[in-house]
């Protein structure tokens, strides 16, 4: 019996090629968008469970009471050895390292690479492997580094490199071989050698050569990233006194009254982070996908029932001839079965060829169908079975309820008329379209107003590179010559030196406060350190006073922004200059020279903050020449630093980033969800417009007769047209006005989530649902006009 419903539900499905075309795609299609992002969430739910007792490990993360003075991804250099040391009935281990970046070379080949300076723990706490090298030595001796397999094949051009040396530059610029002591294996996506985005490290450096980069892990640095293990049964709650004492007795005073540092699980860590930016994203598309699949299960409801007038006769007869009520319900459960079915092989069949686009689109690599548990099997074993009964159930009950003589007529009017459920099922998913449409619209003008001309600077035609360091005087000198070359390149307008460019990663914060009064009134500033050509290359005005002018007098000068002014007690800008400010911890009495407007150094997220820039000739440190080149012929430009660059600085890389490719990292999980609400936006359309073909398709079929004598009576085309645009006219308005105050609180809750954003008008809103109309509107005239021309003989014929 079983053999013979598959059998005649394969014959319908052959019989009927285009409609069964039509349901197999979409479902398809659903089947297989939802794949992708199943995967997706399920390899971001992935990130730190490779890593040995993870369910043990805490990164260490700091809540500062002005969010200006550090970074949440880092605390105390000394709390995670200190935590060990001297609570060990607590602690198991602890992994604390520096993040920098530094030129490395070999030969011929220099690059800038990202290091991780860092307690020797780093392998054996984590459980990571070394395809050559010995885990428990590779980073005790200084002077020693453990390498990428990808950076080895990258310098060596193979992996069998323990015992090769390797060059690495200090921060005084003087350069030391390092001895190659290991080769690390791939690894799965965490965040202990991948903190932030876009910085893996790739270089693995024993903390014993911090003083050879000139930095420190001492208790007033709050910028070192700190991991712990706790011992079993331990929790968070357990640390909150140890780690409150350890910074009340080593840390200065300053610190200790703004900081509060928080064990957070890795587990959970890479989810939370940024306000739970990756996990909002993960509920975003969840929520996009389940209501993709929906719309597709209710376009297969409705295709199936709009073509059951080919099965009225076989029902009929089947009736007739004893067949049961519970057979026929089982036959078509089964045809819906196998359609699901067909449908999901085929999505396998996409997943293939669409895995490396999508995870483009995403930014992040989709797991291959072999890279998930075997027990994954069963999910769409499952999901096969459920979502076969649930698109099946509806169509079985409508078809199986039949009357004999009806059905051996072919009549439809013996269906029960659920017009109006099969209308509300097309008017959600308009719902649905309509609100990824509007929440793409939405999100993309929120993307451009990221990467618009109004941040405060100008971003066009700017690039930036880091340079060699040399944190001197002496240094500072060599660079300023370096860049006055630079910048008498005719295609070069000008070039700065400074330690930041506007991505985000200022240089840390600072307490300013006016000279004379008590540090307690400080406000917290964040801190950059520039050159007097800055505000040329970036274009920033100046709304009092003058910026550096490039004397040795401007070492004890600062100049602040508009907020910083703001907040220091001066009711404009001209009442700051010629004032005077002192940073705590700072003897250096420094007066104010100039005010600049706001600029947004940092995203968009956050409120511009007061911001205090410091001249290199009195902070001596620096990593980027920013470049302001003419319009014109870019390749030619940068042909021209290129070489410049080669003469003056041979030994160092010229990799660039231009400000749009910078901004676009700072922007990139917004950019990542813009794209996916694209493609769910083109996803919904085909799925509606399938669904009104098949709404269409039934009422045309039910109403064969009427058109003819419509025509018969002097009834034009034009009029025909009107009456079926008219019944879903209904359909497209009601799903507009549903969808207008959803998709309104679903994006604005979104853009509660940025200090800038847009205002959310009507034109979004408009635009969506004047679009699907049109589109709706121009498929329902195609069909309609199709009928309409029949020959009225026919139709009249029709019963």
């Amino acid at each position: 019996m079983l053999r013979n419903y598959v059998m005649i539900a394969w014959r319908n499905i052959t019989k009927t090629r285009f409609y069964s075309f039509v349901n197999i795609a979409g479902l398809a299609t659903a089947i297989a968008f939802t794949m992708l992002i199943a995967a997706f969430i399920w390899s971001q739910f992935q990130v730190n469970s490779g890593l040995k007792n993870s369910g043990r490990q805490y990164i260490i993360t700091s809540k500062w009471k002005n969010p200006n003075l550090g970074f949440p991804i880092a605390t105390l250099g000394q709390l995670g050895k200190a935590l060990k040391e001297n609570y060990p009935n607590l602690v198991a281990n602890y992994y604390r390292y520096d993040g920098i970046t530094s030129a490395v070379s070999k030969g011929d080949k220099n690059f800038r690479e990202n290091l991780q300076v860092g307690d020797s723990s780093l392998l054996t706490m984590f459980g990571f492997t070394l395809l050559q090298g010995d885990v428990h030595t590779a980073l005790n001796d200084p002077f020693s580094v453990v390498i990428t397999k990808e950076k080895a094949i990258k310098y060596f051009g193979r992996t069998n490199v323990v015992g090769e040396t390797i060059t690495i530059e200090s921060f005084l610029g003087s350069k030391h071989d390092f001895l190659v002591t290991g080769v690390l294996n791939p690894i799965s996506d965490n965040s202990v050698t991948t903190l932030v985005d876009n910085y893996p490290g790739n270089f693995y450096i024993p903390a014993a050569n911090l003083n050879f980069f000139g930095r420190n892990m001492d208790w007033n640095n709050p910028f070192i990233v700190n991991y712990i293990e706790l011992k079993e049964g331990v929790t968070p709650k357990d640390l909150e006194k140890p780690i409150a004492a350890l910074q009340k007795q080593n840390a200065p005073p300053q610190i200790t009254a703004d900081l509060t540092s928080i064990p957070v699980p890795l587990k959970e860590f890479y989810l939370s982070a940024d306000n739970g930016l990756v996990r909002k994203m993960c509920y975003a598309l969840s929520g996009i996908a389940l209501f993709i699949l929906i719309m597709a299960i209710i376009n297969f409801i409705n295709m199936t029932v709009s073509r059951s007038a080919s099965r009225m006769r076989e029902i009929g007869i089947r009736k007739v001839l004893g067949g049961i009520k519970r057979q026929l319900i089982l036959q078509a459960l089964i045809e819906s079965t196998l359609i699901v079915l067909l449908a999901t092989l085929i999505a396998f069949l996409l997943y293939i060829p669409t895995r490396n686009l999508f995870g483009s689109i995403l930014g992040k690599e989709v797991p291959p169908l072999y890279g998930f548990p075997l027990y994954f099997i069963l999910f769409p074993i499952v999901f096969i079975v459920i979502t076969g009964f649930i698109a099946g159930i509806y169509p079985a009950f409508v078809l199986s309820s039949l009357k004999s003589v009806d059905s051996l007529k072919g009549k439809l009017s013996g269906i029960k008329d659920n017009i109006l459920l099969r209308k509300s099922l097309i008017a959600f998913q308009f719902v649905t379209a309509t609100t990824a449409f509007t929440g793409a619209i939405i999100i993309s003008k929120q993307i451009n107003l990221f990467l618009s001309n109004d941040l405060g600077y100008d971003k066009e035609y700017v690039l930036s590179a880091q340079v060699p360091r040399d944190w001197t005087s002496q240094g500072v000198r060599k660079m300023d010559y370096i860049r006055d070359q630079l910048a008498v390149i005719p295609q070069v307008k000008q070039v700065s030196l400074s330690f930041e460019v506007p991505d985000g990663n200022n240089g840390g914060g600072a307490a300013i406060y006016p000279y004379g009064s008590d540090s307690t009134t400080a406000i917290a500033s964040q801190l950059l350190t520039t050159d007097d050509h800055f505000l040329d290359v970036y274009a920033i005005p100046l709304k009092a006073g003058s910026y550096f002018e490039g004397q040795a007098t401007d070492s004890a000068k600062v100049v602040l922004n508009e907020t910083a002014a703001h907040a220091l007690g001066f009711t404009n800008a001209a009442d700051a200059i010629g004032r005077q400010v002192r940073s705590a911890g700072d003897p250096t009495i420094f007066t104010v020279k100039g005010v600049t407007s706001d600029f947004h150094f940092g995203s968009m997220q956050q409120k511009i903050p007061p911001i205090a820039v410091f001249n290199v000739q009195f902070a001596t440190v620096y990593r980027y020449l920013s470049f302001k080149i003419q319009p014109g012929n870019i390749p030619a430009s940068l042909d021209a630093i290129q070489k410049k660059w080669s003469t003056l600085m041979p030994d160092a890389p010229f990799e660039y980033k231009f400000m749009d490719a910078t901004l676009a990292n700072l922007y990139k999980t917004e950019i990542q969800l813009q794209k996916a609400a694209y493609t769910a936006t083109i996803l919904a359309l085909i799925i509606v417009l399938l669904g009104v073909i098949g709404l269409v398709s039934l009422s045309i079929q039910k109403r064969t007769r009427e058109i003819g004598i419509r025509k018969v009576l002097g009834s034009s085309i034009t009029g025909i047209v009107s009456l079926f645009l008219k019944e879903f006219f209904a359909v497209i308005a009601i799903g507009g006005l549903i969808a207008c105050p959803l998709a309104y609180l679903i994006m604005n809750n979104w853009l509660q989530g940025y200090a800038y954003r847009i205002e959310i008008t009507a034109v979004p809103f408009i635009m969506a649902i004047a679009g699907l109309a049109l589109v709706t509107m121009l498929l329902i005239c195609l069909q309609t006009i199709k009928s309409a021309l029949l020959n009225p003989i026919k139709a009249l014929r029709t019963e």
